[in-house]
């Protein structure tokens, strides 16, 4: 295999050519194109944005880093494969099945096979985070109306979807 090898067969056509170093400024890496988060205009989502770090046929994961403006959220979803997250920038909360978690830099976050969940930048500073997934994965599923509803019944969830994660007068406004 060739080491200046890029994903040009791969489903994700520009993902990073593999080197043995790309230098980081910023939250952004040399030679990684940042790229919108989706492109699934069904998905409700706000303010985020990802790069790919590495996407590697000899790799069975796919390592992405994902920035969420102040305010800003991922899709809520769920899917076959799991996820495993660092949180390497700012602070906010995420939802992991029907349980919401405050999340500061440095915290490990795991979302299981088929459980819900989401991330919101609830500070005044961009939360920004990496995810490994496995390389092949399924598509994303969005809730249904139901679902949604089944996760309200949580009244930490319905204050999360309503942009209190923390509860009434409780939301963090920055350190």
């Amino acid at each position: 295999m060739s080491p200046a090898w890029n994903a040009t067969n791969m489903n994700d056509a520009a993902a990073p050519s593999r080197l043995p170093h790309r230098a980081a400024k910023a939250h952004r890496w040399e030679e990684v194109e940042e790229r919108p988060y989706k492109e699934d205009s069904r998905a409700l989502f706000k303010d985020i944005s990802r790069q790919i770090l590495f996407s590697d046929p000899d790799l069975a994961a796919e390592l992405r880093y994902f920035e969420v403006k102040p305010g800003g959220f991922s899709t809520l979803e769920r899917h076959e494969h799991m996820h495993a997250v660092m949180i390497l920038r700012g602070g906010g909360h995420c939802l992991v099945g029907d349980k919401v978690h405050e999340i500061k830099e440095h915290d490990l976050v795991t979302v299981p096979p088929w459980t819900w969940h989401q991330f919101r930048a609830t500070t005044r500073e961009p939360l920004g985070f990496l995810c490994m997934v496995n390389a092949m994965r399924d598509k994303p599923q969005l809730p249904t109306e139901a679902d949604i509803a089944e996760l309200e019944r949580q009244p930490a969830v319905a204050r999360f979807f309503a942009g209190d994660a923390a509860g009434p007068g409780k939301l963090r406004r920055g350190r």
